[in-house]
Protein backbone atom coordinates (compact mmCIF):
# COMPACT_ATOMS: atom_id res chain seq x y z
CA UNK A 1 0.00 0.00 0.00
CA UNK A 2 1.48 3.32 -1.01
CA UNK A 3 2.03 5.92 1.66
CA UNK A 4 -0.19 8.99 1.54
CA UNK A 5 1.24 11.99 -0.28
CA UNK A 6 2.71 14.72 1.87
CA UNK A 7 0.77 17.97 1.62
CA UNK A 8 2.49 20.54 -0.56
CA UNK A 9 4.10 23.47 1.21
CA UNK A 10 2.04 26.63 0.84
CA UNK A 11 3.58 29.20 -1.47
CA UNK A 12 5.01 32.29 0.20
CA UNK A 13 4.65 36.02 -0.27
CA UNK A 14 8.20 37.43 -0.31
CA UNK A 15 9.51 41.00 -0.14
CA UNK A 16 13.19 41.74 -0.85
CA UNK A 17 14.60 45.15 0.13
CA UNK A 18 17.92 46.59 -1.02
CA UNK A 19 19.78 47.79 -4.08
CA UNK A 20 22.90 47.36 -6.17
CA UNK A 21 24.22 44.02 -7.38
CA UNK A 22 23.37 42.35 -4.08
CA UNK A 23 19.62 42.67 -4.57
CA UNK A 24 19.66 41.64 -8.24
CA UNK A 25 21.75 38.56 -7.34
CA UNK A 26 19.23 37.56 -4.67
CA UNK A 27 16.28 38.12 -7.01
CA UNK A 28 17.79 35.77 -9.60
CA UNK A 29 17.73 33.04 -6.97
CA UNK A 30 14.22 33.79 -5.72
CA UNK A 31 12.58 34.08 -9.15
CA UNK A 32 13.33 30.41 -9.92
CA UNK A 33 10.56 29.51 -7.45
CA UNK A 34 8.00 32.02 -8.78
CA UNK A 35 5.39 30.95 -11.35
CA UNK A 36 5.51 32.45 -14.82
CA UNK A 37 3.69 35.82 -14.90
CA UNK A 38 0.25 34.62 -16.11
CA UNK A 39 0.25 31.66 -13.74
CA UNK A 40 1.48 33.89 -10.94
CA UNK A 41 -1.56 36.14 -11.29
CA UNK A 42 -3.91 33.14 -11.06
CA UNK A 43 -2.02 31.80 -8.02
CA UNK A 44 -2.23 35.16 -6.26
CA UNK A 45 -5.96 35.36 -6.92
CA UNK A 46 -6.81 31.84 -5.74
CA UNK A 47 -4.17 30.65 -3.25
CA UNK A 48 -5.02 30.99 0.46
CA UNK A 49 -2.69 32.91 2.75
CA UNK A 50 -0.25 30.77 4.72
CA UNK A 51 -1.75 29.73 8.03
CA UNK A 52 -0.18 31.18 11.17
CA UNK A 53 -0.19 27.84 12.97
CA UNK A 54 3.01 26.09 14.04
CA UNK A 55 4.50 23.86 11.33
CA UNK A 56 6.22 20.61 12.17
CA UNK A 57 9.62 22.04 11.24
CA UNK A 58 9.52 24.66 13.98
CA UNK A 59 11.07 22.32 16.51
CA UNK A 60 14.45 22.64 14.82
CA UNK A 61 17.06 25.27 15.48
CA UNK A 62 17.50 27.81 12.69
CA UNK A 63 21.09 26.66 12.23
CA UNK A 64 19.75 23.15 11.48
CA UNK A 65 17.68 24.34 8.55
CA UNK A 66 18.88 23.14 5.15
CA UNK A 67 20.99 25.73 3.35
CA UNK A 68 20.94 24.10 -0.09
CA UNK A 69 17.86 23.87 -2.33
CA UNK A 70 17.26 21.08 -4.84
CA UNK A 71 19.82 20.63 -7.59
CA UNK A 72 20.04 23.41 -10.16
CA UNK A 73 17.31 22.99 -12.78
CA UNK A 74 15.43 25.24 -15.14
CA UNK A 75 13.11 27.65 -13.33
CA UNK A 76 9.98 25.98 -14.76
CA UNK A 77 11.02 22.62 -13.32
CA UNK A 78 11.25 23.91 -9.74
CA UNK A 79 8.28 23.89 -7.37
CA UNK A 80 6.40 27.18 -7.16
CA UNK A 81 7.28 27.95 -3.55
CA UNK A 82 6.80 31.71 -3.98
CA UNK A 83 3.42 32.98 -5.14
CA UNK A 84 4.19 36.67 -4.91
CA UNK A 85 7.59 38.39 -5.05
CA UNK A 86 8.11 42.12 -4.57
CA UNK A 87 11.38 44.05 -4.63
CA UNK A 88 11.76 47.43 -2.90
CA UNK A 89 14.69 49.25 -4.48
CA UNK A 90 16.78 52.20 -3.36
CA UNK A 91 16.57 55.36 -5.50
CA UNK A 92 19.47 57.58 -4.36
CA UNK A 93 22.08 56.82 -7.04
CA UNK A 94 23.41 60.02 -8.66
CA UNK A 95 26.38 58.72 -10.63
CA UNK A 96 26.92 57.48 -14.19
CA UNK A 97 23.97 57.19 -16.55
CA UNK A 98 21.44 57.43 -13.72
CA UNK A 99 23.02 60.64 -12.46
CA UNK A 100 22.98 62.24 -15.91
CA UNK A 101 19.30 61.37 -16.37
CA UNK A 102 18.48 62.75 -12.94
CA UNK A 103 20.17 66.02 -13.85
CA UNK A 104 18.57 66.28 -17.29
CA UNK A 105 15.03 65.16 -16.47
CA UNK A 106 14.69 65.65 -12.70
CA UNK A 107 13.65 62.01 -12.40
CA UNK A 108 14.51 59.15 -10.07
CA UNK A 109 17.58 57.06 -10.99
CA UNK A 110 16.63 54.01 -13.09
CA UNK A 111 19.87 52.00 -12.79
CA UNK A 112 19.21 49.79 -9.75
CA UNK A 113 15.57 49.34 -10.78
CA UNK A 114 16.65 48.33 -14.29
CA UNK A 115 19.03 45.70 -12.90
CA UNK A 116 16.21 44.24 -10.81
CA UNK A 117 13.88 44.13 -13.82
CA UNK A 118 16.48 42.23 -15.81
CA UNK A 119 17.13 39.87 -12.88
CA UNK A 120 13.42 39.03 -12.65
CA UNK A 121 12.90 38.85 -16.41
CA UNK A 122 11.22 35.70 -17.65
CA UNK A 123 13.83 35.40 -20.38
CA UNK A 124 17.23 36.95 -19.71
CA UNK A 125 18.22 36.85 -23.37
CA UNK A 126 17.23 39.29 -26.12
CA UNK A 127 14.99 41.77 -24.26
CA UNK A 128 17.05 41.61 -21.09
CA UNK A 129 20.27 42.10 -23.05
CA UNK A 130 18.63 45.03 -24.84
CA UNK A 131 17.79 46.68 -21.52
CA UNK A 132 21.38 46.19 -20.33
CA UNK A 133 22.96 47.38 -23.60
CA UNK A 134 25.24 50.36 -22.97
CA UNK A 135 26.14 52.82 -25.69
CA UNK A 136 29.88 53.39 -26.10
CA UNK A 137 30.07 56.42 -28.36
CA UNK A 138 28.40 59.71 -29.24
CA UNK A 139 26.12 61.74 -26.99
CA UNK A 140 24.60 58.54 -25.60
CA UNK A 141 27.95 57.14 -24.46
CA UNK A 142 27.61 55.61 -20.99
CA UNK A 143 23.82 55.37 -21.11
CA UNK A 144 22.12 51.97 -21.05
CA UNK A 145 19.10 51.38 -23.28
CA UNK A 146 17.04 50.31 -20.26
CA UNK A 147 17.75 53.57 -18.44
CA UNK A 148 16.69 55.57 -21.49
CA UNK A 149 13.57 53.43 -21.91
CA UNK A 150 12.48 53.97 -18.31
CA UNK A 151 13.28 57.68 -18.63
CA UNK A 152 11.08 57.93 -21.74
CA UNK A 153 8.18 56.10 -20.08
CA UNK A 154 8.60 58.22 -16.96
CA UNK A 155 8.26 61.38 -19.05
CA UNK A 156 5.28 60.00 -20.96
CA UNK A 157 3.39 58.89 -17.86
CA UNK A 158 4.67 61.56 -15.50
CA UNK A 159 5.14 58.82 -12.90
CA UNK A 160 8.38 56.91 -12.31
CA UNK A 161 6.73 54.04 -10.44
CA UNK A 162 4.22 53.56 -13.26
CA UNK A 163 7.07 53.57 -15.79
CA UNK A 164 8.77 50.81 -13.79
CA UNK A 165 5.62 48.69 -13.76
CA UNK A 166 5.11 49.13 -17.52
CA UNK A 167 8.73 48.21 -18.21
CA UNK A 168 8.37 45.17 -15.97
CA UNK A 169 5.38 44.00 -18.01
CA UNK A 170 7.41 44.24 -21.21
CA UNK A 171 10.16 42.11 -19.65
CA UNK A 172 7.56 39.70 -18.18
CA UNK A 173 9.18 39.88 -14.76
CA UNK A 174 8.45 37.18 -12.20
CA UNK A 175 7.71 39.72 -9.52
CA UNK A 176 6.84 43.35 -8.87
CA UNK A 177 9.41 46.12 -8.47
CA UNK A 178 8.79 49.26 -6.44
CA UNK A 179 11.06 52.26 -5.91
CA UNK A 180 11.49 52.88 -2.19
CA UNK A 181 9.84 56.27 -2.75
CA UNK A 182 8.44 58.14 -5.74
CA UNK A 183 9.97 61.39 -4.43
CA UNK A 184 13.13 62.70 -6.09
CA UNK A 185 15.33 62.43 -3.01
CA UNK A 186 18.97 63.34 -2.37
CA UNK A 187 21.16 61.36 0.01
CA UNK A 188 23.15 63.24 2.66
CA UNK A 189 25.57 61.99 5.29
CA UNK A 190 26.93 63.41 8.52
CA UNK A 191 30.53 62.23 8.66
CA UNK A 192 32.55 61.31 11.73
CA UNK A 193 34.19 64.77 11.77
CA UNK A 194 30.81 66.52 11.81
CA UNK A 195 30.90 67.60 8.16
CA UNK A 196 27.86 67.16 5.90
CA UNK A 197 28.27 65.55 2.48
CA UNK A 198 25.43 65.62 -0.07
CA UNK A 199 24.96 63.12 -2.89
CA UNK A 200 25.65 59.39 -3.00
CA UNK A 201 28.66 59.75 -5.30
CA UNK A 202 30.32 62.32 -3.05
CA UNK A 203 29.54 60.24 0.03
CA UNK A 204 31.19 57.18 -1.53
CA UNK A 205 34.22 59.25 -2.56
CA UNK A 206 34.72 60.73 0.91
CA UNK A 207 37.65 59.50 2.96
CA UNK A 208 35.69 60.04 6.17
CA UNK A 209 33.45 57.57 7.96
CA UNK A 210 29.66 57.87 7.82
CA UNK A 211 28.08 58.65 11.18
CA UNK A 212 24.50 59.30 10.13
CA UNK A 213 22.57 59.10 6.87
CA UNK A 214 19.68 61.36 5.86
CA UNK A 215 17.30 61.94 2.96
CA UNK A 216 16.33 65.33 1.54
CA UNK A 217 13.42 65.90 1.72
CA UNK A 218 13.20 63.96 5.00
CA UNK A 219 9.44 63.39 4.82
CA UNK A 220 9.41 61.39 1.56
CA UNK A 221 6.76 58.69 1.60
CA UNK A 222 6.71 55.12 0.25
CA UNK A 223 4.24 53.85 -2.30
CA UNK A 224 1.06 52.44 -0.70
CA UNK A 225 1.72 49.19 -2.61
CA UNK A 226 5.05 48.89 -0.82
CA UNK A 227 3.51 49.09 2.64
CA UNK A 228 0.81 46.62 1.61
CA UNK A 229 3.41 44.14 0.32
CA UNK A 230 5.31 44.29 3.62
CA UNK A 231 2.09 43.84 5.60
CA UNK A 232 1.07 40.78 3.58
CA UNK A 233 4.54 39.18 3.37
CA UNK A 234 5.44 35.82 4.88
CA UNK A 235 9.16 36.47 4.35
CA UNK A 236 10.99 39.82 4.21
CA UNK A 237 14.69 40.20 3.41
CA UNK A 238 17.01 43.18 3.78
CA UNK A 239 20.33 42.87 1.95
CA UNK A 240 22.79 42.06 0.68
CA UNK A 241 24.09 45.43 -0.48
CA UNK A 242 26.19 48.40 0.55
CA UNK A 243 25.31 49.03 4.18
CA UNK A 244 24.46 52.72 3.91
CA UNK A 245 23.82 53.49 0.23
CA UNK A 246 21.84 50.34 -0.65
CA UNK A 247 20.21 49.22 2.61
CA UNK A 248 19.86 52.02 5.14
CA UNK A 249 18.68 54.44 2.43
CA UNK A 250 15.46 52.43 2.11
CA UNK A 251 14.86 52.61 5.85
CA UNK A 252 15.00 56.41 5.83
CA UNK A 253 11.76 56.56 3.86
CA UNK A 254 8.96 57.59 6.21
CA UNK A 255 6.82 54.61 7.21
CA UNK A 256 9.09 51.82 5.92
CA UNK A 257 10.89 50.99 9.21
CA UNK A 258 7.59 51.17 11.08
CA UNK A 259 6.06 48.75 8.58
CA UNK A 260 8.97 46.35 9.09
CA UNK A 261 8.71 46.64 12.88
CA UNK A 262 5.07 45.55 12.86
CA UNK A 263 5.34 43.07 9.97
CA UNK A 264 3.93 39.60 10.65
CA UNK A 265 6.28 37.73 8.33
CA UNK A 266 9.75 36.50 9.23
CA UNK A 267 12.36 39.24 8.74
CA UNK A 268 15.86 38.26 7.63
CA UNK A 269 19.02 40.33 7.35
CA UNK A 270 21.40 38.96 4.69
CA UNK A 271 24.85 40.11 5.70
CA UNK A 272 27.44 41.17 3.13
CA UNK A 273 30.46 38.96 2.53
CA UNK A 274 33.17 41.63 2.58
CA UNK A 275 33.65 45.02 4.21
CA UNK A 276 33.44 48.04 1.93
CA UNK A 277 35.52 51.20 1.88
CA UNK A 278 33.85 54.17 3.57
CA UNK A 279 30.71 52.20 4.42
CA UNK A 280 31.65 49.24 6.59
CA UNK A 281 35.43 48.95 7.08
CA UNK A 282 36.10 47.17 10.37
CA UNK A 283 32.42 46.47 11.08
CA UNK A 284 31.41 42.97 12.19
CA UNK A 285 28.10 41.35 11.25
CA UNK A 286 26.47 42.42 14.52
CA UNK A 287 27.69 45.99 14.02
CA UNK A 288 26.01 46.03 10.60
CA UNK A 289 22.75 45.19 12.36
CA UNK A 290 23.34 47.88 15.00
CA UNK A 291 23.95 50.55 12.35
CA UNK A 292 20.68 49.57 10.67
CA UNK A 293 18.82 49.65 13.99
CA UNK A 294 20.21 53.13 14.75
CA UNK A 295 18.62 54.46 11.56
CA UNK A 296 15.43 52.36 11.67
CA UNK A 297 15.00 53.25 15.35
CA UNK A 298 13.55 49.80 16.00
CA UNK A 299 14.64 46.15 16.02
CA UNK A 300 13.46 44.86 12.64
CA UNK A 301 15.15 41.46 12.23
CA UNK A 302 14.28 37.97 13.43
CA UNK A 303 17.18 36.22 11.71
CA UNK A 304 20.56 37.06 10.22
CA UNK A 305 22.09 34.99 7.45
CA UNK A 306 25.89 35.18 7.76
CA UNK A 307 28.65 33.53 5.77
CA UNK A 308 31.23 31.63 7.83
CA UNK A 309 33.01 29.77 5.02
CA UNK A 310 36.68 30.75 4.51
CA UNK A 311 37.96 32.43 1.38
CA UNK A 312 41.04 31.48 -0.63
CA UNK A 313 44.35 33.23 -0.04
CA UNK A 314 44.14 34.76 -3.54
CA UNK A 315 40.74 36.28 -2.80
CA UNK A 316 41.86 37.64 0.55
CA UNK A 317 44.94 39.21 -1.03
CA UNK A 318 42.92 40.77 -3.84
CA UNK A 319 40.43 42.35 -1.44
CA UNK A 320 43.13 43.40 1.03
CA UNK A 321 44.59 45.54 -1.76
CA UNK A 322 41.35 47.55 -1.52
CA UNK A 323 41.47 47.56 2.30
CA UNK A 324 38.55 45.12 2.40
CA UNK A 325 38.25 41.90 4.38
CA UNK A 326 35.66 39.22 5.18
CA UNK A 327 33.01 40.42 7.60
CA UNK A 328 33.50 38.81 11.00
CA UNK A 329 30.58 36.55 11.89
CA UNK A 330 30.28 37.37 15.60
CA UNK A 331 27.43 34.95 16.15
CA UNK A 332 27.12 35.39 19.92
CA UNK A 333 26.77 39.15 19.62
CA UNK A 334 24.15 38.73 16.91
CA UNK A 335 22.18 36.38 19.15
CA UNK A 336 22.56 38.85 22.04
CA UNK A 337 20.64 41.38 19.92
CA UNK A 338 17.70 38.97 19.86
CA UNK A 339 18.46 37.95 16.27
CA UNK A 340 18.84 34.25 15.48
CA UNK A 341 21.94 33.62 13.40
CA UNK A 342 22.03 31.26 10.43
CA UNK A 343 25.70 30.59 9.72
CA UNK A 344 26.94 28.68 6.69
CA UNK A 345 28.62 28.69 3.30
CA UNK A 346 26.78 31.34 1.30
CA UNK A 347 29.60 32.64 -0.92
CA UNK A 348 30.83 32.12 -4.47
CA UNK A 349 34.41 33.07 -5.35
CA UNK A 350 35.40 34.41 -8.76
CA UNK A 351 37.11 37.64 -9.74
CA UNK A 352 34.68 39.20 -7.29
CA UNK A 353 32.95 37.54 -4.36
CA UNK A 354 29.19 37.12 -4.67
CA UNK A 355 26.47 35.45 -2.66
CA UNK A 356 25.56 31.97 -3.87
CA UNK A 357 22.01 32.75 -4.91
CA UNK A 358 20.81 29.13 -4.86
CA UNK A 359 22.14 28.42 -1.36
CA UNK A 360 20.88 31.71 0.04
CA UNK A 361 17.45 31.12 -1.50
CA UNK A 362 17.31 27.61 -0.06
CA UNK A 363 17.98 28.88 3.46
CA UNK A 364 15.44 31.69 3.08
CA UNK A 365 12.66 29.43 1.82
CA UNK A 366 13.31 26.96 4.64
CA UNK A 367 12.94 29.82 7.12
CA UNK A 368 9.82 31.13 5.44
CA UNK A 369 8.11 27.76 5.74
CA UNK A 370 9.42 26.96 9.23
CA UNK A 371 8.43 30.21 10.93
CA UNK A 372 4.79 31.10 11.59
CA UNK A 373 3.54 34.59 10.82
CA UNK A 374 2.95 36.76 13.86
CA UNK A 375 -0.61 37.74 14.61
CA UNK A 376 -1.36 41.46 14.62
Amino acid sequence: MSSPEQPAQPALRVVAIGGGTGLSTLLRGLKRYVPAPAAARRATDTAPRRASGTPATLGRRATDLPARPPAETHAQELPCLIRDLAAIVTVTDDGGSSGRLRGDFKMLPPGDVRNCMVALSEDEHLLAKLFQYRFDQGDLEGHSFGNLFVAALSNITGDFAQAVQMSSQILATRGRIYPATNTNVTLAARMDDGSLVRGETRINASQKRIAELMLDPPDCAPLPETLDAIEQADLITVGPGSLYTSLITNLLVRGLPEALARARGVRVFICNLMTEANESLGLSASEHILRIYEHARAPIFDYALVNTAPFSAATLERYAAESAAPIVADVQRIEALGVHCIAGDFALEDQVVRHAAARVTGALLALGHATPVRRA
